[in-house]
């Protein structure tokens, strides 16, 4: 049986504002996300829990998938804030570490992978994945590898776009073809490996 359309929930007088509204879906999505999965996760559902009107999320998000990439993100954000402690070996373990305890042990990380599988024949979402979720992710680890190029302890010739590929591209691999498995083991040697590459000569 369909859900009944939720009303925007009120709170003293005159309509909640827009940014107020927008956090509370969104927080109301990470957490079904990260208890349940995608699998029984829908606009009247969510309108329910975040008391607002399905009208209201349309407006904002077209699909699903795309308010649930989106709240997935907000979600897991403090989780995979990208430390910065000068030792760009602990920082990359320590984060490759935070992202595949997510990705493998919370059903929103196996909600994530169905997403990225949906997102390869669907061009909203595709969209909707790249916006609001990889684009910035490359762009932390982006940064954070930046960072340490310029401290030395990466060659300035490096490009530290293609060291995101080779790690992330390397879990994300083994998280979706799971031939083997994201063992720690792993991670520690996906790091050490690369980095003693290009450890300054």
């Amino acid at each position: 049986m369909t859900e009944p359309e939720a009303l925007p929930e009120r709170r003293g007088r005159g309509r909640r504002p827009a940014d107020e509204v927008r956090a509370d879906v969104l927080k109301t999505v990470g957490e079904l996300l990260l208890e349940e999965g995608t699998a029984d996760l829908t606009f009247e559902r969510v309108a329910r829990h975040a008391g607002v009107s399905k009208t209201t999320l349309y407006k904002w998000w077209p699909s699903k998938g795309a308010l649930a990439l989106d709240g997935y993100f907000h979600a897991v954000q403090p989780a995979l804030a990208f430390h910065d402690t000068g030792d760009i070996r602990a920082d990359l373990v320590d984060q490759l570490r935070a992202f595949a305890d997510i990705m493998t042990t919370a059903p929103g990380g196996r909600a994530l992978l169905e997403l990225i599988g949906q997102s390869q024949t669907d061009p909203d979402l595709s969209t909707a994945l790249r916006r609001l979720y990889t684009s910035e992710r490359r762009r932390l680890a982006g940064e954070r590898l930046a960072a340490a190029q310029e401290a030395g302890e990466i060659r300035a010739d490096v490009d530290v776009q293609v060291l995101v590929d080779q790690l992330w591209g390397a879990t994300y691999y083994r998280l979706l073809v799971p031939d083997e498995p994201v063992t720690d083991d792993f991670l520690v040697a996906l790091v050490g490996n690369l980095l003693d590459g290009i450890a300054p000569r």
